[in-house]
């Protein structure tokens, strides 16, 4: 498995953060500022098996991250942490995002629309590690129905994050069909 670095520094100017799953509707930090925004060449996915958070070692749950793919893109929000909260907000999305080397950091550039950009702070999946995982959407269906972690039952969090995307005008047409499988399985 390869260990990718932390980032230290943030780039010049104010600290963004791209929110794509559970930072949408609960970022956790004083934010200045939102923007709707897209990233080029990755996509959300429930790739990563959750173990800490949203499932458990023996009974692992599923969690979003953002996988690169060519050609893909997801939309989501930018948030611009505000000014004086960047240290402390870096150190705890570093200890709620890190919590296993699933995730690694990186700057991704987020097209915020109308020629603006910015440079913002990302968790993206490390495929190698351990955690990752590529499942057909009846089998992340089938987890994301019953598993239940440290911050609540799985099913919360794809229905959290499906509604917040649907209010955002975002549209995710994975997330709508696992949140209405769910649901069914759930019935």
């Amino acid at each position: 498995m390869t260990q990718s670095p932390k980032i230290e520094r943030v780039p010049h100017g104010p600290l963004w953060v791209f929110a794509y799953g559970s930072l949408l509707w609960n970022p956790e930090f004083p934010i200045a500022e939102r923007r709707i925004a897209r990233v080029s060449g990755w996509h959300r996915s429930f790739c990563m098996r959750s173990i800490h958070h949203r499932g458990t070692e023996a009974d692992p749950g599923l969690v979003l991250a953002l996988d690169e793919m060519a050609g893909a893109h997801c939309d989501g929000l930018a948030l611009r942490v505000a000014p004086g909260a960047e240290a402390e907000t870096l150190a705890a999305l570093r200890e709620r995002e890190l919590i296993s080397s699933a995730y690694y950091e990186t700057w991704l550039e987020a097209d915020c629309g109308g020629g603006q950009t910015v440079t913002a702070l990302c968790y993206v999946i490390e495929r190698a590690h351990v955690q990752y995982c590529h499942l057909p959407l009846d089998e992340q269906a089938q987890i994301i129905a019953t598993a239940c972690g440290g911050r609540g039952r799985n099913c919360d969090y794809l229905f959290a994050t499906a509604h917040k995307l649907a209010e955002l005008g975002l549209m995710d047409a994975d997330l709508e069909w696992l949140a209405q499988k769910v649901r069914q399985l759930q019935s």
